[in-house]
């Protein structure tokens, strides 16, 4: 199959706005990387800019349907196809890659930049700094398949329906989300108002020890897999893929070990991913990085709790109140975490909430083994078609 650099078949590859648009609490929606996921893009915001600002931005990138947007800042490689126009402004973490229609479909192009060809290419390109990003000028330099727009719109049909099926059982884990956080507001209440009246404490008082990660660097090969900051997603999972390794002395094996219920929080990253925060479940143990704080609980109370109220929309919003900004990066360290305010309900009904979270988790890992199924489908399908074996 005939290769061609992404840039001869590109009406332009730009970026988003590289300022700082003016913060307003309504107003046009700034979206960056973590909005473009699973194949899409998403408006989940905090972040609103003025008219004024969107009429320059739009002015420099005027976006159309069939546009293909990557993400190359940050997170790196993610894409979805604009299905739709409406006002917003991408950050530069986001690349907007129009295609030349008559020689290039944009749903091809998508399926292109998820493949494992397109990804190490980007990667190659990557430059390897603090946040590690991608230059336009290397992004036009990958090389991409280009069968003619037939072949190419065939593939894209074919692909588009196994993806389908992997989207259904994402939609499905979501849905268990959405039930895990109705079922929090059902048993304690909105924690934004308290309406049950339960005391309140501290955070620090739910805890038997709050400790930062190994600053240790990781590689790999090792005898403990290292849990970073982007092994937890910002939708309270852990994410067991693309795993570090290390190895620790005896002295610090306690002291930087995981163990079930413990729970992580990501104490530095950008202003709108610190403080993501999951429950480690699993019985094998893991090291865990500096970035990250472990929580453990108290015998007194329930990690599930603890863990669920950090990702309630009012703790993200708290959480994100108190970050400090160190070199570009928001920051809460550990006294802060201690010290935020926490309703504290009866352990009895921590545990129930706890055993309905179980029976949850359960559905989740049925759905999860199925998604595995399909991404293995999916992946055979990709690496066929743009062999040319489809």
């Amino acid at each position: 199959m005939n290769s061609v650099p992404l840039s001869e078949v590109s009406e332009f590859i730009r970026d988003g706005t590289h300022g700082s648009p003016i913060r307003m609490e309504t107003g046009i929606p700034v979206l960056s990387a973590m909005n473009v996921k699973d194949g899409a893009l998403n408006f989940e915001t905090d972040r609103f800019t003025s008219n004024e600002e969107y009429t320059a931005f739009a002015k420099r990138l005027p976006l159309a349907v069939g546009d293909v947007l990557l993400t190359i800042v940050g997170t790196i490689g993610r894409s979805a196809v604009l299905n739709e126009i409406s006002p917003l402004v991408f950050q530069r973490s986001i690349a907007v890659i129009r295609p030349k229609f008559s020689v290039l479909d944009s749903r091809f192009l998508f399926h292109v930049t998820q493949s494992a060809d397109f990804q190490r290419q980007l990667d190659r390109a990557a430059n390897k700094s603090s946040q590690a990003g991608v230059y336009l000028g290397k992004l036009g330099g990958v090389e991409i398949p280009l069968p003619p727009l037939s072949e190419q719109r065939r593939i894209a049909a074919i692909l588009d329906q196994a993806d389908a099926l992997r989207a259904k059982r994402r939609e499905a884990l979501a849905q268990l989300d959405s039930l895990t956080q109705s079922i929090f507001i059902e048993m304690f209440g909105n924690p934004a108002t308290n309406p049950k009246g339960w005391p309140i404490c501290k955070i620090g008082d739910l805890l038997e020890s709050a400790s930062y990660g190994t600053s240790e660097k990781s590689s790999s090969k090792g005898r403990f897999p290292v849990l970073r900051m982007n092994n937890i997603t910002r939708f309270g999972e852990i994410d067991l893929t693309d795993l570090k390794y290390m190895d620790l002395v005896e002295s610090e094996y306690e002291r930087y070990l995981v163990k079930s219920g413990d729970v992580l929080f990501n104490r530095t990253n950008s202003a709108d991913l610190v403080g993501k925060t999951a429950i480690y479940r699993y019985a094998d143990r893991v090291a865990y990085a500096g970035y990250l704080i472990r929580l453990r609980t108290n015998a007194e109370n329930d990690p599930e709790y603890l863990g669920r109220f950090l990702n309630t929309a009012f703790a993200k919003k708290m959480l994100r109140g108190m970050c400090k900004s160190i070199i570009g990066m928001a920051n809460i360290n550990a006294t802060e975490i201690q010290a935020m305010k926490i309703a504290r309900p009866p352990l009895t009904m921590q545990r129930e909430f706890a055993q309905r979270i179980k029976a949850i988790e359960s559905q989740k890992k049925t759905h999860r083994k199925s998604l595995a199924e399909f991404n293995n489908l999916f992946y055979s399908l990709q690496f066929r078609a743009f062999k040319g074996r489809l």
